[in-house]
């Protein structure tokens, strides 16, 4: 569990990456929009839980938002799909409490690299 100081704020925040998110799982396309639709609810509620600052929060969620719909296209297109997920890696990386986020960004990539 990640405790940290934030404006004054006092915020908790856990991340569970072996949770309900499960990536090794994952064998065709169609399951992979269901585990990125898990990412998206974990990150929402980090950010509803003041983990990261607005901008950082806006960057992640857009960029996820859009892996998501290029991975449920009925032909996506690889490089898009990789260049949204590192997108959003990037945007939260190094927020301590958002380690485990990242982390499952990072698989989702390798899974990507090996469906498509």
């Amino acid at each position: 569990m990640a405790i940290f100081d934030q404006q004054g704020q006092h915020v908790t925040y856990q991340y569970n990456v072996h949770g309900t998110i499960n990536f090794g799982a994952v064998q065709t396309p169609p399951e992979l929009v269901t585990e990125l639709k898990k990412l998206q609810d974990e990150l929402a509620a980090a950010i509803e839980q003041g983990v990261f600052d607005e901008d950082k929060a806006a960057d992640a969620e857009y960029q996820l938002k859009k892996a998501v719909q290029q991975a449920g296209k009925p032909e996506p297109d690889k490089k898009q799909l990789v260049e949204h997920l590192e997108e959003a890696r990037k945007a939260i990386e190094g927020v301590t409490a958002a380690a485990g986020l990242v982390t499952a960004l990072l698989k989702a990539v390798e899974l990507v690299q090996k469906l498509f």
